[in-house]
């Protein structure tokens, strides 16, 4: 079955996470196929942006915590959005949790419609936005990241776009999108690189030194019992044993 839905239009290669079903989770197979997908992108010279979207109202409800991806592949996955000499454009109608937004913010444009909600939801199940922090540390508000990445709170559109995780938030998402993707069909192929390639640096020096530390802490935890006990109260629809 694929998971990764790909088409053409005018230059712009649309990338659609497809597991409605799994609110497309990050299992190991999604995220295989979303970077093999990237990597094709990368490569063709007739590719000019990549859109990334999703299918259902979910557009990712994090770690599929039934095939979970190892860290590391999470850490490449980011870091390729992050490096593709293409700008990488999220397109969102539905909720982002934990691990979806480590994709989100490894995107240099992200638009969302309002019907979207957002929420860290990693310490509610007993572990940390580790390796997530890499492309989102660099680019959002911190204080507010404290509050969110803490407390696991659902933040809606405007706030998402306040602290830093949205380009932009709109009624129709595709009304917004249009000149966005205009703009970069017009755009010189080698100057959109050098270009992303400036507004990325200071993310890929995250990644250069804190990659290593993040991935451990993430296989630390996620081995950890509360993070069993945390898993399987999510799974069994629970709270789990330390809810006050």
């Amino acid at each position: 079955m694929t998971l990764i839905g790909r088409t053409r239009d005018r230059g712009v290669d649309t990338l659609t996470l497809d597991a409605p079903e799994r609110r497309n989770a990050l299992s190991a197979a999604l995220v295989g196929e979303l970077a093999a997908a990237l990597t094709d992108a990368g490569k063709d010279t007739g590719v000019r942006a990549v859109v990334l979207t999703h299918t259902g109202n979910t557009f990712s409800a994090g770690a599929d915590l039934r095939d979970p991806p190892p860290p590391e592949a999470l850490v490449g996955l980011l870091r390729q959005i992050v490096e593709l000499p293409r700008p990488v454009v999220a397109r969102i109608t539905g909720h982002v949790r934990a691990g979806g937004l480590g994709l989100l913010a490894a995107c240099d444009i992200s638009v969302a419609s309002h019907t979207a909600t957002f929420a860290f939801t990693e310490v509610r199940i007993g572990v940390a936005p580790a390796v997530i922090s890499l492309p989102l540390l660099p680019r959002t508000d911190p204080r507010a990241l404290a509050r969110y990445y803490l407390t696991g709170e659902r933040l809606d559109t405007a706030e998402a776009a306040r602290i830093g995780l949205l380009t932009a938030a709109d009624e129709d998402v595709d009304d917004t999108l249009a000149p966005i993707l205009d703009g970069l069909r017009k755009s010189a192929p080698e100057a959109l690189a050098e270009t992303k390639r400036l507004l990325t640096a200071r993310v890929l020096e995250t990644f250069d030194r804190d990659a290593a530390d993040l991935t451990a802490l993430s296989a630390r935890l996620f081995s950890s019992a509360h993070a069993r006990e945390g898993m399987t109260a999510f799974l069994e629809r629970r709270d789990p044993e330390w809810v006050v």
